[in-house]
């Protein structure tokens, strides 16, 4: 079944489970790029339907009204199990994911590779317009997976803390600043999210057992509370789907991310 899948699958096991009617396959990729090729009963949604900002903050999770008219339209029904690619990586269905946690829907996957996997397998596509049919679908209960500025703050220097800063070293030490301030939150360690991606295979990830080791040198280990952030908890969504699939239990986001936390003279940085 289709409650059975983990949080990041292969190709190879998305392909058996196409029939099953507990599957809603979910393309957040532009529109055009679903039209000229997606896999086949994808339906599609786009970036900017499940995300929100309040300038100079990006990346927001939007109130549970707008996130019900944007899941109701792709299709969504509780029980339902969404997997969900991209073609740049896997950032962007990665805060599907993310935001569907947020919002109670729990079930999900990160199709890993995303179309280009798919596609690399040999396996069958499909092209033209969206396919889906509203559902009037409801958010639940939100879940406890986001993380806060204030959150944050109240936890900084706690020893089952672990603050991952998913960007690029040269945003983590403050020398490519994207907001009024660069460098880092406190006692964040960084992880660029490509790292987690097999370099002759990206953005495939590398084996689980060579993750666990990277993550665990840098001192995130699945005891400790696990807050991944980045410029706006795009490319960390990726992050928090991998950590899932680590097998670590206690994963947040960080909505907003430096964009918030960078652009607040009153939050402490390092660099």
């Amino acid at each position: 079944m289709a409650t059975d899948l983990t949080p990041v699958i292969s190709a190879e096991t998305l392909h058996k489970q196409l029939a099953n009617p507990d599957l809603l396959i979910v393309d957040v990729s532009s529109a055009e790029d679903y039209e000229a090729a997606h896999v086949p009963g994808a339906v599609h949604i786009d970036y900017a339907d499940f995300v929100t900002a309040e300038p100079p903050v990006m990346g927001l999770v939007p109130d549970a009204a707008s996130l019900s008219q944007a899941f109701s339209a792709m299709g969504l029904s509780e029980g339902l199990h969404v997997v969900a690619y991209d073609r740049e990586g896997g950032g962007k269905a990665g805060r599907l994911l993310f935001t569907l946690d947020a919002a109670g829907h729990s079930a999900g996957s990160l199709l890993d590779g995303g179309l280009g996997a798919w596609m690399n397998a040999g396996f069958e596509i499909s092209s033209g317009g969206a396919q889906s049919t509203p559902t009037g679908y409801q958010t639940p209960r939100p879940g406890n997976n986001l993380a806060d500025k204030a959150y944050i703050q109240s936890r900084l220097g706690a020893p089952d803390l672990a603050l991952l800063d998913c960007r690029t070293p040269a945003e983590y030490n403050g020398t490519d600043v994207r907001a009024q301030r660069g460098g880092h939150i406190p006692g964040a360690v960084n992880f660029n999210w490509t790292d987690a991606m097999d370099p002759d295979n990206p953005p495939s990830l590398r084996p689980e057992a060579e993750l666990r080791g990277m993550l665990e040198a840098i001192g995130v280990t699945p005891d400790k509370e696990v807050i991944a952030y980045c410029q706006t908890h795009h490319r960390s969504s990726h992050t928090y789907m991998v950590l899932k699939q680590l097998g670590y239990k206690n994963v947040k986001g960080y909505p907003g991310a430096w964009s918030d936390w960078g652009n607040d003279p009153d939050m402490p940085v390092e660099s």
